[in-house]
């Protein structure tokens, strides 16, 4: 094992999933398909909430949000992970590790507070109809949208710089898909037992504070529901709220395990795999989830290639 001092011009080797795997082919090959497949569903979703006119309402403005961060935090992450096992070159320069984690910080963080927003958007729309266009206006949703963005900008630049700033001269080995704040504090040989307490509490504030808000929405939309006397629009109701759930548990559950529990209750090789989850697994799922089980957005795309294809069919006479 290497050791040596880390300065800026310096840079670290990242041993992620694929070197720990005993089936590295199978599984680089298995996330390129999820990879090509967030690119593909993210992608179709941006383009048909963009040029689908009965798409542009607050609920698609947060959702075309959701498409476009997940894309951008797996195109973060994925094609190095790709290139770097088939080219068995694992390295990463000092500055691009500070890139790295700066972007995934930011665009976990802003995914983080824009699935509470949605959250509130599905409670207004469904507790309160008769208003939901003055709750919703245009103003209120590029303010979430703002709101979403700036505070997790500005807080992946403060932790990336301090982390960065830390003298690193332990080995240049750091265990994770990619350049992360936990896995490469270990590296440090200065203390950090009190920066990754403040590491530790803002990751708790960021979690806990929009799963507050969700759990509240949901349980104020399901008492709603409930009481609801139509046995369709209970259901239409239902199905919108437990495709925005299960990606709530599936990409807020992997972020608690890795930022919430502490290191004892986690291995390296398990937060590989959590990592995997959710900055691989979930963007690519999310559009699924979402589209295939809401007739608007279908219908929607229908809308999208039948015009493209009548579009190109004029052009080429």
């Amino acid at each position: 094992m290497e050791f040596r001092n880390l300065s800026f011009g310096s840079g670290f080797i990242l041993v992620g999933i694929l070197d720990d795997s005993g089936f590295p082919e199978l599984l680089c090959a298995t996330i390129t398909v999820l990879y090509m497949l967030a690119l593909t569903s993210n992608g179709l979703l941006l383009l048909v909430i963009t040029m689908d006119a009965r798409l542009h309402v607050p609920m698609y403005l947060l959702l075309g949000q959701l498409s476009l961060m997940d894309l951008l935090l797996t195109s973060v992450i994925t094609p190095k992970a790709i290139m770097d096992f088939l080219l068995r070159d694992n390295t990463i320069s000092f500055g691009g590790c500070a890139l790295q984690m700066f972007l995934e910080l930011a665009m976990g963080g802003a995914e983080d507070l824009l699935l509470a927003f949605m959250a509130y958007d599905r409670y207004v729309a469904i507790c309160h109809p008769l208003n939901y266009m003055i709750f919703m206006r245009p103003r209120v949703c590029w303010l979430m949208v703002a709101t979403s963005w700036i505070p997790a900008v500005q807080m992946s630049l403060a932790f990336t710089i301090n982390t960065m700033w830390y003298p690193f001269c332990k080995s240049r080995q750091i265990r994770h898909l990619f350049c992360e704040m936990p896995p490469l504090l270990e590296l440090a040989c200065a203390d950090t037992s009190s920066y990754e307490l403040v590491v530790y509490s803002a990751g708790v504030l960021m979690l806990i504070l929009p799963l507050t808000a969700i759990f509240f929405s949901y349980a104020r939309i399901l008492f709603t529901v409930l009481h609801m006397p139509s046995n369709e629009g209970r259901k239409k109701a239902l199905v919108t709220c437990s495709s925005h759930m299960t990606v709530v548990g599936m990409y807020f559950g992997a972020l608690t395990v890795m930022y919430v529990l502490p290191s004892s209750y986690h291995s390296p090789k398990q937060d590989n795999i959590l990592s995997v989850f959710y900055t691989i697994v979930t963007p690519a799922l999310n559009p699924l989830i979402y589209s295939l089980r809401n007739k608007e957005v279908t219908g929607a795309l229908r809308r999208v290639l039948r015009n493209t294809r009548c579009h190109h069919h004029v052009h080429s006479r």
